[in-house]
């Protein structure tokens, strides 16, 4: 539905975008948000296999359930799902983070959402965000808070190697998506079609770029 093309101008240059693309994806990534007065801090970081029993319960929401194209019944599904955003990281192509947030008087941590940075390219002046959150985080800021920090990082980390925006695209009807969407500076720019079965509705394609 987001169909790409390579922009001619921002073309790899070998030995010095890649390799600084390449460089980073062997560093672990951890993003901090801080707490504000009426919520508590965030951590984004990898999946891992120890958070599949958590993503098998926020997969049983029915309303998530809704919005997702991947589904996840059980912890073999849950295990699978995690698997391939761990090969996504290896690859440099996707990058997914479990957002989790500090339990008051606890060092535990609890998952509330996903967040995900993908159709990362050397040398593409596009990638595209998206994300979801748990049902029992919804309406504390987390979804907005969390994709600022992604974007934010996205943009101080790729742009040598070309990007210039960021994409975020939702079904029309996902009021909430497009209310965090304008919260994160991502501005509304065009109506797609819809192209079924993997996008049954018409979306909005909302835009932030590197000097939003």
């Amino acid at each position: 539905m987001t169909g790409r093309t390579r922009d001619p101008r921002r073309e790899v240059r070998q030995g010095e975008s890649a390799a600084t693309h390449n460089q980073f994806m062997t560093v672990p990534v951890v993003l901090h948000v801080a707490a504000t007065p009426t919520a508590p801090a965030l951590v984004l970081r990898p999946w891992r296999l120890a958070d599949v029993p958590a993503l098998v319960e926020a997969g049983r929401d029915p309303v998530l359930r809704q919005w997702i194209t991947s589904i996840v019944d059980n912890e073999v599904d849950g295990a699978r799902w995690v698997r391939e955003q761990e090969r996504g990281w290896a690859a440099g192509e996707r990058f997914a983070f479990a957002v989790l947030e500090a339990q008051s008087g606890s060092d535990q941590e609890q998952l509330v959402g996903n967040m995900v940075l993908k159709e990362v390219t050397p040398g593409k002046s596009a990638a595209e965000v998206g994300y979801w959150t748990a049902a029992h985080a919804r309406g504390r800021g987390v979804a907005p808070r969390a994709l600022d920090a992604v974007s934010d990082w996205a943009f101080d980390t790729l742009a040598a190697d070309g990007l210039e925006r960021l994409e975020l695209l939702h079904q029309v009807d996902n009021l909430a998506s497009c209310r965090v969407a304008e919260k994160s500076g991502y501005d509304f720019d065009s109506v797609l079609p819809a192209a079924p079965p993997a996008f049954p509705r018409d979306a909005h394609l909302h835009i932030r770029r590197t000097s939003g």
